[in-house]
């Protein structure tokens, strides 16, 4: 068996996470994988990311690497071949060029709300997302993540979030503008807010009535900038 495990774990990249389920022809003995998995652990042959997840180290220019952001939450954001889950929050941040900064702290976008964990370095909390999690909705709902968490983006200023965003938002064709505008009805009347005025900045003729109404009249939310 021995022999039949170290074969399958050179199929998988360097840095890929797997688990003991991705042996299948040994799935009638999975302790039996899990203490060789371990074995190859203390010989220094594979490293363990947390509880039951492990990979093959890869070393780079300045030193071992650590499994990317993906690869460390994969099985946070599918389940059975269906997306449960998106990256989302200040990683969307950095990828979005809202800010340089990199932090060690992941956000999942998830229908259902768990608690933190720690996974590797990174300490991984999960945000409620009301919306359906679709490979298209994905990137719409991470731009609405960044208008409801505007005030927590770091190492910038109102004004160069703003540009930035309107940039994105700008970018977007008719359909995913319409699309956006319905997956924000389901989130804070803040966020709301902001896109309505980013699309009528954008677009002096935008139709926003749909989230007008979603608001009341007679609040005024002001961008606060928090450091």
């Amino acid at each position: 068996m021995p022999d039949k495990i170290k074969n399958t774990i050179d199929k998988f990249s360097p840095n890929e996470v797997f688990t003991v389920s991705d042996f299948p022809k040994t799935a009638k003995s999975p302790k039996g994988v899990s203490k060789i998995l371990n074995d190859l652990v203390a010989e220094g042959i594979l490293r363990k990311l947390s509880k039951g997840r492990f990979y093959k180290p890869e070393t780079g220019k300045f030193g071992e690497l650590s499994p990317d952001t993906y690869q460390t939450v994969k099985d946070l954001l599918v389940q059975d071949g269906k997306l449960i889950g998106y990256i989302t929050g200040y990683s969307v941040f950095n990828d979005l060029e809202l800010t340089t900064q990199v932090s060690a702290v992941l956000q999942i976008g998830m229908r259902r709300e768990k608690k933190a964990l720690m996974r590797g370095t990174y300490r991984i909390s999960f945000i409620r997302q009301e919306n359906s999690i679709t490979k298209e909705n994905i990137p719409l709902l991470r731009l609405l993540d960044c208008l409801r968490f505007f005030k927590n983006i770091p190492d910038t200023t109102p004004d160069k979030a703003c540009q930035r965003l309107l940039y994105l938002l700008s970018e977007l064709d008719e359909q995913q503008v319409a699309k956006t505008k319905k997956l924000a009805l389901k989130y804070t009347p803040q966020t709301i807010a902001l896109l309505g005025a980013m699309f009528e900045t954008i677009n002096p003729q935008e139709d926003t009535e749909s989230l007008f109404k979603k608001l009341s009249p007679i609040t005024v939310y002001k961008l606060v900038y928090l450091t």
